[in-house]
């Protein structure tokens, strides 16, 4: 028996799977991001069974293997073994030419033949053992056996000394798991008291994780969700035996939102891991992702073992201190911080990192059957998210332009293609149609496409440039899409707005409608779940259209604020449906300037769409011209979005004018004199378009309330979250001015916060009187502003 001994101090086994042994210490040169084809997960078990299949009577399959180092539990699968001979097979699929697959890869390949080797030598009592990689071609059925035999002695040395490069290693991570439950166990509220309504969330939360059931939390804003929520998992971590705890979040602020809540909780040693999108991460955006290209590629595996003890020892990991750790080890930050994933106990990152077909968190999750815990945050945003992460389309404008750029060889494939796009082209005879079923034959030939250019960009990785990889990704995660399309999901075509050349070939969607389905798996895989928001109600919504299993808790915390602190107002003759928005934009105006004229201040004015914004924008500047205001504008930047929000300081005044559902409609913190009030110009009620309308009958079919599930809801509860901006603490006051006499109706208020007390704003059609405005240097000075002509509306009508 192998005696590496791990430590005398840990009477504890640790265990460590074979591909996480190898991929720690077998792993060696340059990081090598070329595209190489790979297969789909689908691909890889049909082709684990082709090749199995077609072996003889007695030859075993996915056999069970461990051996004990010391205190160190090495334990896997091999994929085969023929007793026979003896012979273990490690089995790889693979596209394209066998002699294209990286050398790093291969020696990884070997690595856990050489381990798996072992342990059969152990378990059998073997002095001698056949090993082959055996490389499985999906697209030509051909295998390449690469056979080699080892002696037990050989093999039994490669596997020490594996261990013992992980020995260290195991012996530190036991030690911080041991210290970090300890540290978590005697974790304090990091303030002298919980806000009202937060120690009833706090409470649930810590309940639900500590039984392993998922929650649905609806708690007003301002009240600390962020904080509870974290605290309260992070409490319940140690007696479960929770792993990991993954934060994850629609948008930029809610993570540095978690960032600043898990620096208040001081709860060092836990490892703290922001997660961010490579292109963020990028240090070298104009190079290619391989030592041949990036410095930081170069070595990566060489210097990747001084960077994990580097990160590890720091702890906290955000993308600044990651960024910092990886460049004084010459590695790339992204990829370390990929590395780190796998090491660290609370990550906070997008929904996407668990919940996207290719997330790397969940497949962390299942692969090394970790127990994690959940919390998402503005969950509401989930349900459209996860329908966009399982949705597809294919422009025929794309595929032109890698058709020209593409070789001759690639041709016969891309004509297959052109041909059956031109069929479906013939078929369609509306602008926008629905097809009954995945049109098959379609599928088929994009299939045969996808194999042809993997492989021409496998053997030819310089013609990536020419823009035919990102193609290819185009037309591998539709396949991918296609694979799990069923009743949840519809496909359509819809004519280009731009036809390319004389082509009228229709852009091929697959759209996702009820995402549940899918989600399902994600939810499974999570020990605990909380999903938290202003704005989960009706919950019935919530938890159909996200897949939550039947036994889901919920909570639903009562408002901690004085509805004195609101003043909630209807504007009853003003509609801004979209045949009325011409005819509503001296009223709108007139509202925003009586109200600030009232309490000048600070105030978001939010519309159902850009044109609506422009046109508001325009006629209330061309009335007003001595109000400061600032617009979003469409595709803003980071800093721009930055710039937008830092207008609304405490001596300022002035409107900003945003879209509802935008980045400002939620996820920003604007307490005190920052933000007073908020004018809401429309329901937010999606747009009626054939899209909406299929969405509409597919959910009236499944769930019995097609109109609420596709309109209704989502528009409410962007109007709530709005609104939300305005109190965000104890002590605030302010104004939201609904202006759509919709907002009186029965069916609509009841949809609205129960604490808000609805009364009717005085008439749109006033004169605005003189109000109060900001200089350029903060000074407050008395203008008369020109009075807008009062317009009467046209009759509302729906």
């Amino acid at each position: 028996m192998p005696t590496v001994p791990l430590s005398d101090e840990l009477p504890a086994t640790a265990s460590v799977a074979v591909r996480v042994l190898c991929a720690f210490a077998a792993k060696s040169g340059d990081l090598d991001l070329r595209f190489t084809p790979s297969p789909s997960g689908q691909d890889g078990i049909a082709g684990h069974a082709t090749v199995t299949g077609r072996r003889a009577a007695g030859y075993q399959r996915e056999v069970a293997l461990s051996a004990l180092v010391g205190n160190l539990r090495v334990q896997g699968r091999a994929d085969g073994f023929d007793p026979a001979v003896p012979r273990l097979e490690e089995i790889k699929t693979h596209r394209g030419d066998v002699a294209r697959i990286p050398e790093n890869h291969r020696a990884l390949h070997w690595a856990q033949a050489r381990v798996y080797g072992w342990m059969l030598c152990q378990q059998l009592g073997l002095e001698r053992i056949e090993l082959a990689l055996i490389y499985f071609n999906i697209d030509t059925g051909t295998e390449t056996a690469l056979p080699v035999w080892h002696t037990a002695v050989e093999l039994k040395t490669f596997f020490e000394s594996l261990c013992a490069r992980y020995a260290d290693w195991a012996r530190a991570e036991q030690a911080h798991r041991a210290a970090r439950d300890a540290s978590l166990q005697a974790l304090t509220f990091p303030f002298d008291g919980f806000r009202p309504g937060q120690r009833e969330l706090a409470a649930a939360v810590y309940r639900a994780h500590g039984a392993g059931r998922h929650l649905l939390a609806q708690a007003p804003t301002g009240i600390g969700k962020t904080m509870a929520t974290l605290f309260a998992a992070l409490r319940a971590a140690p007696a479960q035996g929770t792993d990991k705890l993954f934060y994850l979040t629609a948008k930029t602020p809610g993570r540095q939102l978690a960032l600043h809540a898990m620096q208040r909780l001081q709860t060092k040693p836990v490892r703290v891991l922001e997660l961010v999108a490579r292109d963020k991460a990028c240090e070298h955006p104009d190079k290619a992702c391989h030592g041949e290209s990036c410095p930081l590629a170069r070595g990566f595996y060489d210097r990747l073992p001084q960077a994990r003890e580097a990160a590890a020892e720091a702890g906290w990991l955000d993308k600044a201190a990651l960024r910092d750790i990886a460049l004084e080890h010459s590695v790339c930050p992204y990829y370390l911080g990929q590395d780190m994933l796998r090491w660290s106990d609370v990550v906070v990152g997008d929904f996407n990192h668990f919940f996207d077909l290719s997330a790397q968190a969940w497949s962390l999750t299942v692969n090394d059957d970790l127990r994690v815990g959940l919390l998402v945050d503005e969950a509401h945003n989930l349900i459209e998210r996860a329908r966009l992460m399982y949705s597809a389309e294919l422009h025929p404008a794309a595929f032109q332009a890698a058709r020209q750029a593409a070789p001759g060889e690639l041709k016969k494939a891309m004509d297959r293609l052109q041909r059956q796009w031109s069929t479906l082209a013939r078929a369609q005879t509306l602008a926008h149609e629905v097809l009954a079923e995945l049109p098959h034959s379609f599928i088929e030939a994009l299939q045969h496409h996808s194999a042809a250019l993997s492989a021409h960009l496998a053997h030819e990785p310089e013609s990536a440039g020419t823009g035919l990889q990102n193609w290819l990704f185009e037309v591998l995660h539709f396949l991918r899409v296609a694979e799990v399309f069923d009743v949840h999901s519809l496909v359509d075509l819809t004519q280009p707005t731009r036809p390319v050349g004389r082509s009228r070939h229709p852009v091929l969607t697959i759209r996702n409608l009820d995402p549940g389905p899918l989600l399902q798996p994600r939810w499974k895989s999570a020990h605990s779940a909380t999903l938290f928001s202003a704005t989960l109600s009706p919950m019935d919504y919530v938890g159909n259209l996200l897949g939550l299993p039947d036994d889901t808790l919920r909570l639903d915390v009562p408002s901690p604020f004085d509805p004195a602190q609101l003043s909630v107002r209807v504007t009853p003759q003003l509609s801004t449906r979209y045949a009325d928005r011409a005819a509503s934009l001296d009223g709108v105006v007139n509202v925003i300037v009586t109200q600030y004229a009232e309490r000048p201040g600070n105030y978001l004015a939010f519309f159902s769409s850009f044109d609506y914004l422009q046109q508001a924008l325009q006629r209330f500047q061309a009335c007003h011209p001595e109000l400061p205001v600032w617009a979003q504008s469409r595709g803003m930047g980071e800093a721009e979005r930055d710039a937008f929000v830092a207008r609304f300081t405490d001596e300022g005044q002035g409107i900003g004018f945003a879209v509802l559902g935008g980045a400002f409609g939620e996820g920003i913190d604007l307490p005190g004199r920052r933000l007073i009030g908020a004018f809401i110009a429309t329901l937010g009620l999606p747009q009626i378009n054939p899209v909406n309308e299929q969405l509409r009958a597919r959910l009236q079919a499944r769930f019995g309330q097609g109109y609420d599930y596709a309109y209704l809801f989502p528009g409410l509860q962007k109007v709530v979250q709005a609104a939300g901006r305005v109190i965000r603490g104890p002590d605030d006051e302010g104004v939201v001015v609904l202006m759509d006499e919709r907002f009186g109706r029965a069916e609509v208020r009841r949809l609205l916060p129960a604490w808000w007390v609805l009364g009717a704003q005085p008439s749109a059609y006033t004169a605005a009187p003189s109000v109060s405005t900001s200089s350029g240097n903060g000074v407050a000075t008395n203008q008369a502003f020109v009075q807008g002509r009062a317009t009467r509306l046209a009759p509302s009508r729906d």
